[in-house]
């Protein structure tokens, strides 16, 4: 097989990140399932693991979770212009829907089978989430720690106001104590 020139790489790029943009509905989260199908399974760009990794990263960054997994993933295929590709071609459909919409929707905001649409719409980005979270969590360490980490996040994350930055960073912590502490003769990350 031939082998690809940058361009016409970074043209790949930004049509399969365009792709996704364009057919995503709900917020950046739900785009993560399709990023996965595209760059795991069908290109082979990155595999689960480092996408697990970009995930975690660009949750962890300012700016919307799936456009920072597509600058990573975009540097991680073609450098800096991979990257630049991947990103414009993520934001630029929803962009121009977003200013297209924007003209028609006062005027149908009442329409009962527009509401109706995006109900349904909205009911199918919770699905692309929940399998999002079920295909990923399988590369997940699997052990006491993950366990009660992931149980003090969710419940603090649905039953109090604390942010979501200081989540994260505690988490970030707690990960790095945790390590340092298996590094030195503890139970460890078996996971």
């Amino acid at each position: 097989m031939k082998e690809k020139t940058k361009a016409q790489l970074m043209w790949e790029l930004f049509s399969v990140f365009g792709k996704i943009g364009a057919f995503t509905f709900g917020a950046g989260i739900a785009m993560i399932p399709l990023i996965e199908e595209e760059t795991v399974h069908k290109k082979h760009w990155i595999t689960e693991t480092e996408l697990l990794d970009m995930i975690a990263i660009s949750e962890s960054t300012p700016g919307p979770i799936s456009v920072n997994t597509a600058t990573f993933v975009g540097c991680r295929v073609a450098g800096f212009g991979g990257a630049a590709a991947a990103t414009v071609g993520l934001a630029l459909p929803p962009t121009l829907i977003i200013i297209i919409v924007s003209y028609f929707l006062a005027a149908f905001s009442s329409n009962p089978w527009l509401n109706a649409a995006f109900s349904g719409i909205r009911a199918g980005v919770v699905l692309l989430t929940l399998n999002a979270v079920k295909r990923l969590s399988k590369n997940c360490p699997r052990n006491m720690f993950g366990a009660v980490m992931l149980a003090a996040a969710f419940l603090l994350a649905t039953f109090t106001d604390v942010e979501f930055v200081l989540l994260i960073v505690a988490a970030v912590i707690a990960g790095i104590v945790y390590n340092a502490f298996a590094a030195n003769g503890g139970e460890g990350d078996k996971g």
